[in-house]
């Protein structure tokens, strides 16, 4: 099947309007409009519960790394490493059916290059970290009011409509040398972490060159722009100050070799006696002028520190407005998407077949959909045909008495695709659901 590097594989509706946008087709006769829903409905029933299973194994596989729960009992490191694999397989299986889309390192360092609407110097210290993941969907553009100069212009921005970031801290050892070598008074109790620890994030509408913001342990300094605006009026009144003060230095350096060495050496300065004893005025003002050079330099730097006060400010607020969810939360979110998503690709796949006029193979029903998808919401959808395919194929069942398990997708002799009707659809999905159970 054709792959769009450019297009996502989420479809950017829910289930009911996929439903729904099937049924204004005017494909189907009322009873099979009714049908139609009823085996949606069932589906979507049925996925539920298979999904349930995922998100009780991944919480278990979560709870020794979990930073919110106080550990009663400790894992051996094999015990902790086999389980740490489990908890990313599972995630990673998780997000590829919710179709998000994989965001590696290279493409984060790009990103944390590109310039951002904070303008501060970040810097995120990936040594920190045992493990990082970072994926993304709702890859779009947004118009935005930019301030340049004195005035406001519109600049367009690349958004990620959702971003997932899952992150495991290195162990206590290497935080603890860590501090030693800055010579830092913290303690490892005094870091807001967890070391050890997997922590998980979920974003709405963040911006690609504002991605490092997300990270907990981003660090934001002084730009070259604001060491200029900051460092060069600085300089000018310093150099100032030095050019009205040397005199008065002079005289200065004047008492202190007239009382140490006597009045010939004075002499040789061309400083006259007078000047020397009348000297308390000259200290006052160049006490005076350093004051004010000391003040003006305190006053540069709040300044900045005000500055760098209001960002972190507006980034904290835009962050608690785009934040979703964290640890366990994302989870319950994630299996609630994927969920969701196979749906919807199930659904898309069993009507396109069940109301095609001609027999389609994998390929053809790919474009076919995806054209669909086009017309239909104007999204330009890489479409998972073999994923969904397998997924559709993976539904057996009995019908009636039938001893043997019907499939509710299978292929003909040319290899097209072809789906049961509606009604003995129905029949296998509620005899998979009696048999989730065998009990007796």
């Amino acid at each position: 099947m054709t792959e769009y590097q450019e297009r996502e594989a989420f479809i950017p509706c829910s289930r009911q309007e996929i439903i729904d946008l099937c049924l204004q087709e005017g494909k189907f006769s009322k009873q099979e409009s009714s049908q139609f829903r009823d085996f949606c409905n069932i589906l979507i029933a049925y996925y539920h519960f298979k999904f349930h299973s995922y998100l009780e194994n991944i919480k278990a596989n979560f709870a020794p790394f979990n930073p919110d729960l106080i550990q009663d009992k400790y894992l051996s490191i094999s015990q902790e490493t086999a389980a740490e694999q489990k908890l990313i397989d599972n995630f990673i299986e998780v997000l590829e059916k919710a179709n998000y889309r994989y965001f590696s390192k290279s493409s984060l360092t790009r990103a944390f290059e590109e310039n951002s609407l904070f303008d501060l110097k970040t810097e995120v210290d990936f040594s920190d970290f045992d493990k990082v993941l970072c994926y993304a969907r709702g890859d779009v553009q947004q118009d935005i009011l930019v301030k340049k100069l004195w005035r406001k212009v519109t600049k367009k921005l690349d958004i990620f409509e959702q971003v997932i970031l899952l992150i495991k801290f290195k162990d206590e050892k290497y935080f603890t040398n860590k501090l030693l070598k800055k010579k830092k008074s913290l303690k490892i109790e005094d870091l807001k972490f967890k070391p050890g620890k997997v922590y998980l994030y979920l974003y709405k509408n963040i911006s690609k060159p504002d991605i490092e913001f997300i990270f907990p342990n981003i660090k934001m300094s002084m730009t070259w722009k604001d060491r200029i605006i900051f460092g060069v009026p600085a300089i000018g009144a310093g150099v100032s100050l030095i050019v009205r003060v040397l005199p008065q230095l002079l005289l200065i350096l004047g008492v202190i070799i007239y009382v140490t060495l006597g009045q010939q050496p004075i002499e040789e300065l061309r400083v006259r006696e007078e000047e020397v004893r009348n000297i308390t005025p000259l200290i006052i003002t160049v006490f005076s002028l350093g004051m004010t050079l000391g003040g003006f330099a305190f006053k540069q730097y709040t300044s900045y520190k005000t500055k760098q006060i209001k960002f972190q400010k507006t980034v904290t607020e835009t962050l608690f407005f785009k934040n979703m969810a964290s640890n366990t939360g994302v989870f319950q979110y994630l299996i609630d998407t994927a969920e969701e998503e196979e749906c919807k690709e199930i659904i898309l796949v069993y009507y396109h077949l069940l109301t095609s006029s001609q027999s389609l193979t994998p390929r053809q029903l790919d474009e076919l959909i995806e054209t669909w998808m086009q017309e239909k919401i104007g999204k330009r959808v890489n479409f998972d045909i073999a994923k969904t395919l397998q997924n559709l194929e993976a539904i057996r069942g009995k019908l009636g008495t039938e001893s043997e398990l019907i499939s509710l997708l299978s292929y003909n002799s040319d290899r097209c695709c072809q789906v049961i009707p509606l009604e003995q659809a129905k029949q296998i999905i509620d005899n998979v659901w009696d048999n989730v159970f065998l009990y007796n």
